[in-house]
């Protein structure tokens, strides 16, 4: 059995995440996000959609974009 990364769980079904040439492993979704999903520089929330890049930024959205002050950002529906 393999361990999560996260929480030290050892779980029979844990799944690998390869991401720029490092392998993760977790037993279950929360805690792949809580590793690997990046935080919102505005309001500080894992971003778990499609967010927005800005500047080398990440923002959840282009509300927090504009709220930090950047311009040219537009969302999209």
């Amino acid at each position: 059995m393999a361990k999560c990364e996260v929480c030290g769980n050892e779980y029979g079904m844990t799944f690998e995440v390869h991401a720029q040439g490092v392998v993760h492993v977790f037993d279950c979704f929360s805690c792949a996000i809580h590793r690997m999903a990046p935080v919102c520089e505005h309001c500080h929330v894992p971003i778990i959609s499609q967010g927005a890049e800005v500047d080398g930024q990440f923002y959840c959205g282009a509300h927090c974009a504009r709220a930090a002050g950047k311009t040219g950002i537009v969302d999209r529906v």
